[in-house]
């Protein structure tokens, strides 16, 4: 069995005590796909780049981690000097509850997150949807609908990507099947995600500003 198999046949065993669940949380870890999240961090740096908007969404929990993430990438991207004037656009679509529930009132919840994106989303802007199971209908329209107005559109997922792979051009899927455990890592992705994409953008402006002056 390779460690992979490893890793979702260990996640679907009963967990009944501290030192299984993180044993098996730690076996998840260890098969995180580092490929794709380098990907990701590569497009959410070029978004920065090119002035572009990050649109993230999610329900319950995911909910929660979209608005975070957008806070850790809006605000924690400026620096504690304040020194960066560009700023990173980055928006959850899980904070506006007026909007929210007047979408699923008058049509319903599956279009919550798409027609919020319809007012704004522009080609080369990043869709950013958050499924732990990767069947969530809302997230997955509102997917289809950046997709159609030319986002780039990642998903982050576990259940092995649930149909989010149909409407995601990048898809990040922790292997396993305990949604704690999902959710766990969810969070620990976008933190990495964010470091790293910190670190490009302030090493970018200390080489900008390290540059000599043309003469």
């Amino acid at each position: 069995m390779t460690s992979l198999s490893a890793a979702w046949a260990a996640a679907d065993e009963r967990i009944t005590d501290f030192p299984t669940y993180f044993t098996k949380s730690n076996a998840v870890v260890g098969n995180l796909p580092i490929a794709t999240l380098e990907q990701v961090a590569d497009v959410l740096h070029g978004a920065y780049q090119s002035g572009r908007s990050v649109f993230l969404f999610g329900n319950g929990g995911s909910a929660a981690l979209a608005s975070h993430f957008a806070c850790d990438l809006a605000k924690g991207t400026v620096g504690g000097d304040n020194r960066l004037s560009k700023r990173f656009r980055a928006l959850s679509l899980a904070d506006n509850l007026a909007l929210i529930t007047a979408w699923a009132n008058d049509t319903s919840y599956e279009h919550v997150f798409a027609e919020q994106l319809r007012n704004f989303i522009r080609p080369g802007d990043v869709a950013f949807g958050i499924s732990g199971s990767g069947r969530s209908r809302n997230v997955l329209l509102a997917l289809e609908a950046a997709r159609e107005s030319g986002a780039v559109t990642v998903g982050l997922s576990g259940y092995e990507g649930g149909k989010l792979p149909e409407v995601c051009d990048l898809l990040i899927v922790i292997p396993s099947n305990n949604m704690q455990i999902i959710e766990d890592l969810h969070l620990a992705v976008t933190h990495a995600l964010f470091t790293v994409v910190r670190d490009r953008i302030h090493q970018a402006a200390e080489t900008q500003a390290a540059a000599p002056l043309p003469a």
